[in-house]
């Protein structure tokens, strides 16, 4: 995979969300965006979702995905959505479900980016656009969004790294929990932190854990601590905050108090970090990403062409040159909480502060 440039992301993105409802219709439409673009704003909008075990579906995506093509249509658009609870064979079924439900177009976060590669050429079949969010599915897709994947790891390493600060030495010895094989950005997000850290710390064991899973992220910490020493780890990369919960449960029984990264600025996570727990988040702005996918859902459904949106190009296992948005990140500490969840209306301080972070909230200036 082809990793595209954030700078021209990152410069695009302004002007790139607020054009694409002026975009024209592309010369080089098939029949079938023809005929969806005779439709204007009645047009029909599929989004599949992959789990809900992280928090961010349900209670970001979803409604800001639905919020911003509501808004790109005046309130027209047939919105139509499910989520897959992490099951492979549920989205397939979903997939085909959408299919029948003629949708123009459909925004997919493939729960197996590589499974899904049927589902998404049967789409295209039937004349049906698709749209890869967040994660790049394999299959003819037509667009993508998504975060710079390895510039996440490299926060995340580089963030680890600051945490042990005179520790960070090459004798020091760190447990690395990654994501699921499944999730081609789980990849992504390991190679941008083993860019980071290897040559600087020791990776004394190290796990691809399956279905991102909380629970299987603490069964592996047990096992990191037992077979490297309960005082002889200085630090953990955790791919993401609901993994570093179970990781953090893990080294609590233990006794230990290390540095632990995350991703995705849940509200769990963030308390964590207020509490000293857990060192760092990755924050993604959501909405960006969710606006620009619903931006070239709504133009590719009207056959209109996503030159002003999608200024970047990826390329997949099995797709080239993919129009793409990538979006920057941020690394969360509890130095800019403030400035980032809160200022973004993420998240309240009333929200952050609840019963046994209120000190630790004050003593951050959080009030």
């Amino acid at each position: 995979m082809r990793r595209a440039a954030v700078a021209v992301a990152a410069g695009a993105m302004a002007v790139s969300l607020a054009a694409c409802g002026s975009a024209k219709e592309s010369k080089g439409s098939d029949s079938s965006s023809s005929a969806s673009a005779k439709k204007g704003d009645n047009i029909k909008v599929g989004l599949l979702l992959p789990e809900n075990k992280t928090a961010r579906y349900e209670k970001f995506d979803k409604p800001l995905i639905e919020k911003k093509i509501k808004e790109l249509t005046n309130g027209k658009a047939d919105f139509q959505y499910n989520n897959a609870r992490q099951d492979a064979n549920l989205q397939a079924q979903q997939v085909d479900t959408m299919i029948t439900n003629k949708v123009d177009v459909l925004i997919l976060d493939a729960v197996d980016a590589k499974a899904i590669q049927n589902s998404v050429q049967k789409a295209k079949d039937a004349g049906i656009k698709v749209v890869a969010y967040d994660r790049l599915a394999e299959g003819p897709i037509s667009a993508y969004t998504s975060f710079d994947n390895e510039e996440v790891g490299k926060t995340q390493g580089e963030a680890l790294l600051k945490a042990l600060g005179s520790k960070a030495t090459k004798s020091s010895k760190i447990v690395m929990v990654n994501g699921s094989v499944t999730d081609p950005n789980a990849a992504q997000f390991k190679k941008g932190a083993h860019s980071v850290l290897d040559g600087k710390v020791t990776v004394a064991k190290e796990y691809d854990t399956k279905e991102w899973s909380p629970d299987n992220a603490n069964s592996e910490m047990e096992s990191a601590i037992s077979a490297v020493g309960k005082g002889k780890i200085a630090g953990v990369y955790s791919a993401n905050d609901g993994m570093a919960g179970g990781i953090i449960t893990a080294l609590k029984a233990a006794g230990l108090n290390v540095p632990v990264t995350g991703q995705d600025a849940e509200l769990a996570g963030v308390q964590r970090i207020v509490a000293g727990e857990q060192y760092m988040s990755v924050y993604k702005p959501y909405a960006p990403e969710a606006d620009a996918a619903a931006e070239m859902a709504v133009a590719l459904a009207k056959g209109e062409s996503l030159d002003s949106v999608a200024k970047d190009k990826v390329s997949s296992g099995s797709a080239k040159d993919v129009p793409s948005v990538l979006v920057p990140v941020t690394a969360l500490t509890k130095d800019n909480i403030k400035d980032t969840v809160i200022k973004d209306g993420v998240y309240t301080v009333a929200e952050i502060c609840t019963g046994k972070y209120k000190s630790a909230c004050d003593k951050l200036g959080l009030k």
